[in-house]
């Protein structure tokens, strides 16, 4: 039988097929050429920061290392009276760096050498030893303290003004001017044998100007701290053996009904200042620290064995009842002696003044860097570090008397920085002054290749920054300058990965800012 399509079914049979191999055949463009797929890229919100809690951070080593700088008789800075602005500045600079590399991390400046001023003030005349003139302004004028203070701060170090109370004026501080506190204050000044004037220590104006030029630095000056040195009442051989001559208030005291033998008067006029200056600066400013460096022998047979001056029967300083009262934030008493001197034993002297230290002040000794009495002072003064070391423990430090030991000798600064100071440390904590704490920082972390970069927020009150890193269950520390804000480091370190990172910054008194600890997973 024969199968006959119709004309419409054939029709339709035509249609389906040319739509068949439509389907399987892709169309090409007018050009010819094929069009590229496009991919959506899709962007995911960085990875979040992972915050820890319950991190036990190790503990930095901290020691106080200072030097004195003297600019009594040009001394140490500026190294002569007639040095141009730039001079100046260009010498303290190089002191500075010299410091930092070898790891120091405070300076004691003299500021007020003797009823002067390295700095601007209303109440005293510029210093003969910065410009060669009593009340001779630095031309360009500026501002020497403001200039250390800015210098040191940027560097990581603290700044203490050094300051000579009763000193009126210097046998090397040139031609006595209408400028001179010994022409505008002649009633309280007494001129001694070896060409010095000297405040008398027992006068009220004496005391009323010295605490006047305290307050008057502290308001004005970013200061870390002020110190003392170890003269109130003058050596003897100032005064060419003679008793000082403060018959007038002597007179005044004995006529008013005192009974005090003239030596426990005398020891009282600086007892009431010494403790005055605590307070005052105390109410002021409480985080800035205050210092005094003393002679280093209280009395002879303190203790037993010991042999030389005695501070408190010849310059009338009782600096036992300072530290005892804990009138003072740290006490550096002048320890000049080698470790092995027979009369003068720095650790026996050291040892004592410890067991003295019954408030838990700081304890830093002052060591005689520049002139000790050794065939090797290097070795020497690496000695009396460690003997300070093992006595103080926790807390320890020392002053250097004076930086041109340490300037002027490749051979301390090689002891220096290869042993002694071959790492940074931070400053000392002073736990019973208060101070405002510094906020946590907002750290940031990034990777970059087999790196991290870790960044900051600078604080500008900040002296420095501590950096944290954990590598396995290994912590690594580092004192960083507080000009950095940044810093790239290992994504490994002896094979280990770093998993967290911390970074504190460190303000007054030592003190560390809180954190919070991030995972670098």
């Amino acid at each position: 039988m024969r199968f006959r399509l119709s004309f419409f079914q054939i029709l339709l049979l035509a249609i389906f097929v040319v739509s068949c191999a439509t389907k399987t055949k892709k169309s090409p463009t007018k050009s010819g050429v094929k069009k590229p797929i496009t991919k959506t890229e899709i962007k995911l919100p960085p990875k979040p920061v992972v915050q820890l809690n319950n991190i036990k951070l190790p503990e930095i080593k901290r020691e106080f290392r200072a030097v004195w700088i003297a600019s009594v008789a040009n001394i140490n800075w500026p190294s002569r009276n007639d040095l141009s602005v730039d001079q100046q500045k260009q010498e303290a600079i190089q002191m500075l760096d010299m410091l930092v590399d070898l790891n120091f991390n405070a300076v004691i400046l003299q500021v007020r050498p003797s009823a002067d001023a390295l700095y601007k003030s209303t109440h005293e005349p510029w210093s003969h030893f910065l410009t060669g003139q009593i009340g001779l302004a630095p031309y360009p004028e500026y501002d020497p303290l403001e200039f250390w203070i800015e210098e040191c701060h940027k560097r990581g170090l603290e700044f203490h003004a050094w300051l000579n109370p009763f000193r009126a004026h210097h046998s090397n501080g040139g031609a006595i001017s209408s400028e001179s506190m010994v022409r505008k204050s002649p009633d309280n000044v007494v001129k001694l044998k070896n060409g010095m004037y000297w405040f008398d220590p027992a006068d009220d104006r004496t005391q009323d100007q010295a605490s006047k030029v305290i307050k008057d630095i502290i308001s004005r000056y970013d200061v870390d701290g002020i110190h003392l040195d170890d003269y109130f009442y003058p050596y003897a051989e100032y005064n060419g053996g003679k008793d000082f001559p403060d018959y007038k208030t002597w007179s005044v005291y004995q006529q008013s009904g005192g009974t005090l033998s003239r030596a426990d008067w005398r020891r009282g006029n600086v007892n009431k200042f010494v403790k005055r200056v605590y307070d005052e600066i105390k109410a002021q400013k409480n985080d800035v620290k205050f210092g005094i460096s003393p002679f280093g022998i209280w009395k002879p047979g303190y203790p037993t064995g010991i042999k030389g001056s005695s501070q408190y029967d010849e310059l009338y300083a009782d600096a036992k009842l300072w530290l005892n009262q804990g009138w003072v934030d740290y006490f550096t008493p002048q320890l000049y002696w080698p470790v092995d001197s027979p009369g003068q034993s720095f650790p026996l002297l050291l040892q004592w003044w410890s067991d003295e230290n019954t408030k838990g002040r700081h304890l830093w000794p002052g060591l005689n860097t520049v002139a000790v009495k050794s065939p090797n002072k290097a070795t020497e003064i690496a000695r009396e570090i460690e003997v300070t070391r093992q006595i103080i423990k926790n807390n320890t430090g020392e002053v250097h008397y004076s930086i041109a030991g340490i300037s002027k000798s490749y051979e301390m600064q090689q002891e220096l920085k290869n042993n002694s100071y071959k790492d940074k440390v931070l400053i000392p904590e002073t736990n019973w002054l208060a101070s405002e704490p510094l906020s946590e920082l907002h750290v940031n972390l990034k990777k970059e290749s087999n790196n991290f970069v870790i960044s900051w927020n600078k604080q500008p009150e900040a002296l420095s920054y501590v950096i944290y890193l954990k590598y396995g269950d290994n912590w690594q520390t580092e004192i960083l300058s507080p000009e950095l804000i940044n810093k790239t480091v290992l994504s490994f370190s002896n094979g280990k990965k770093l998993t967290t990172v911390v970074v504190r910054s460190v303000g007054k008194l030592g003190k560390l800012s809180p954190y919070k600890a991030i995972s670098a997973n």
